[in-house]
């Protein structure tokens, strides 16, 4: 007796611990998977999040709405269109083709060395997040250009730590609620002002300005931090791309666009950057952190092929003044392998050298036999980008640019308007060239008609062509202070050289994929017949109209130009997505039907619980 009732005594407390656990397991069941999987939208309830990090969560690999634009249904059109769940709230900041998540859940055998990792690796169908991004918690709508240049609010992109790394150098400062940027960089502590017209004075512009008089305007900033270079070479008339991949300082192009500076995703890897050849007249580099001696000099060589004639290299390193013996070696072998390529030093003062690329094929023809890096294969087409591989090897420039000893661009702003050179490799005359320019400046000013009652004058500042063409679209926007970013579809023809040439920003991209940016981060999106062309292609319609929100900015506008079947069936879609009708119009010059919309500010309960 005493045996069973001791034993009877030491299982009470182990039923009492199950007991207490399982509650306790309940209630933080029902806790935290009800305030993260549901969404208000002004306080009435939205729907359940979907999506997860683990491999066996079958909400995150599958979900059939991609495979279909609309549902079967009884209604009058047969159709009926599904309404979407909410992503959980720790996929905020998700970007679909650069989720470290995916990589190890689907284990990609990846050269880390080759930064292989931060290229893009896009998740097929069946483990794509079929649901709506959230904002985080206390989202606000973003401070407006200009003064976005200088601050952000912290709600809406709140990580601090560049701060706090990046302390002694300016990067960003906390202050309150919001985050301020001094224009501070790695090699720049006392503000890229000063260090711009630095770079000026070196290659004797006349007034210490670096466009020289209009001839330069497409530069690319590699490794750019928060991008104040960029933001402030604004003020001289100079666009910049400024380019970062999503590393350890993971958050810097999500703060570049939130200030509104021309920003991308990307890395210098084993991929080709996505921008045609001969798209920028100087390329910078300031502590970017790249070994530009690898693979035979691959990396240095993938500037050689997106800059211009006679185009610029700044880079900002200790490689280029310190003295001790590691620098000092890489020094020699880097201003060795750069000049067998032709560059030659245009200026070199304190921290900073600045190499120049050839204008002609001369030097590159007079080179012994043998001389590394070879020139590319005649076949090798310099202007193909997506997903092709770098090539270790020099692009020749045309006949054209060889004869003309550059690429014949008119100065800024002429060049805006002015018919491309390269118009001729597409068959285009410059009587097409014009006719596209002023369509498009009819068409745009059409729009702002329409959009007057609903926007102001600094409404809108980071704006998407998804379909650009010749770049007409952001030509007719050149009056007004925006930058666009005009993309050019992969399967099309690639006319991101005529952009280029024409002093505009750019990237080729295929809308069968998401795009390399941060949700959030336009505040405008121009879709012209590019929902009937992925549909034409086998694309998810469906899938398209979610990455089009996740792109866009709470409160952001969508100005959709198609078929009249395609627009009623986005109608259907406005109501699941969030989106309000702001105004439907029928066009005068094509088949085409103008739709409006505006995406609707919602927040999820976490984030009415926080403003509680």
């Amino acid at each position: 007796m005493r045996g069973r009732s001791e034993g009877g005594n030491k299982k009470k407390p182990v039923i009492v611990l199950v007991c207490v656990a399982a509650l306790l397991l309940v209630f933080l069941y029902l806790f935290f998977g009800s305030s993260s999987n549901h969404a208000l939208e002004y306080g009435r309830k939205l729907g359940l999040a979907t999506g997860g990090d683990n491999d066996n969560d079958d909400a995150s690999k599958k979900d059939d709405t991609s495979t279909s634009f609309y549902a079967d249904d009884d209604d009058a059109n047969g159709f009926t269109p599904r309404s979407f769940p909410v992503c959980d709230d720790r996929h905020s900041e998700l970007i679909p083709c650069l989720d470290r998540n995916l990589i190890y859940q689907m284990r990609l055998k990846l050269d880390l060395s080759l930064m292989e990792h931060y290229e893009r690796h896009c998740p097929p169908p069946e483990r794509r997040f079929n649901c709506l991004i959230p904002p985080p918690p206390g989202y606000k709508v973003p401070i407006k250009w200009p003064k976005s240049r200088d601050e952000v609010w912290k709600v809406n992109i709140p990580h601090t730590h560049l701060a706090h790394e990046k302390s002694d150098q300016n990067w960003m400062v906390v202050k309150g609620d919001k985050i301020n940027f001094p224009g501070g960089g790695t090699h720049f502590h006392y503000g890229a002002d000063k260090y711009i017209a630095s770079m000026a004075n070196m290659l004797n512009f006349p007034n210490n300005i670096l466009n020289n008089g209009g001839r330069l305007r497409t530069f690319l900033d590699v490794g750019c931090g928060v991008a104040s270079f960029g933001g402030y070479l604004l003020a001289s008339d100079i666009m910049t791309m400024s380019l970062a991949p999503n590393d350890v300082h993971q958050n810097q192009i999500q703060f570049a666009l939130e200030r509104g500076i021309p920003a991308y995703l990307g890395v210098l890897g084993t991929k080709r950057l996505p921008y045609p050849s001969r798209s920028f007249e100087l390329a910078h580099c300031s502590r970017c952190r790249i070994d530009w001696l690898q693979r035979d000099g691959i990396l240095l060589l993938e500037l050689d092929r997106v800059l211009r004639p006679g185009g610029y290299f700044a880079y900002s390193s200790p490689e280029a003044y310190a003295q001790d013996e590691e620098d000092l070696r890489i020094w020699r072998e880097m201003s060795a392998l750069v000049e067998r390529m032709c560059w030659t030093i245009a200026a070199k003062r304190n921290q900073t050298v600045i190499w120049q690329k050839p204008m002609t094929n001369d030097c590159y023809l007079e080179r012994e036999p043998g001389t590394q890096p070879p020139l590319c294969n005649s076949d090798s087409d310099p202007d193909a980008v997506y997903g092709v591989n770098m090539e270790a090897c020099i692009t020749q420039y045309s006949d054209h640019d060889h004869k003309t000893k550059g690429s014949g661009l008119s100065p800024w702003p002429a060049r805006l308007t002015s018919p491309p050179p390269r118009l001729a490799d597409f068959g285009y005359s410059t009587d097409m060239f014009e006719k596209d320019t002023e369509t498009w400046k009819h068409r745009v000013d059409a729009y702002w008609d329409l959009l007057s009652p609903a926007i102001q004058l600094d409404t809108v500042r980071n704006i998407m062509d998804m379909k650009a063409n010749m770049g007409s679209f952001a030509a007719a926007l050149n009056d007004k202070d925006v930058w666009v970013m005009n993309i050019v579809p992969e399967n099309g023809p690639n006319t991101l050289k005529l952009i280029y040439d024409r002093g505009l920003m750019g990237a080729v991209h295929s809308w069968c994929e998401a795009f390399s940016t941060y949700p959030r981060t336009y505040d405008l999106v121009h879709a012209w017949d590019i929902i009937s062309d992925i549909k034409k292609r086998g694309c998810s319609a469906e899938d398209l109209l979610l990455e089009m929100d996740r792109i866009l900015r709470p409160s952001g506008f969508i100005l959709i130009r198609d078929k009249q079947s395609v627009v009623d069936l986005v109608k259907k879609y406005l109501k699941a997505l969030h989106w309000e009708a702001v105004d439907t119009k029928a066009t005068s010059d094509s088949d085409n039907v103008i739709l409006i919309v505006q995406k609707k500010l919602w927040l999820t309960s976490e984030s009415l619980r926080d403003l509680e």
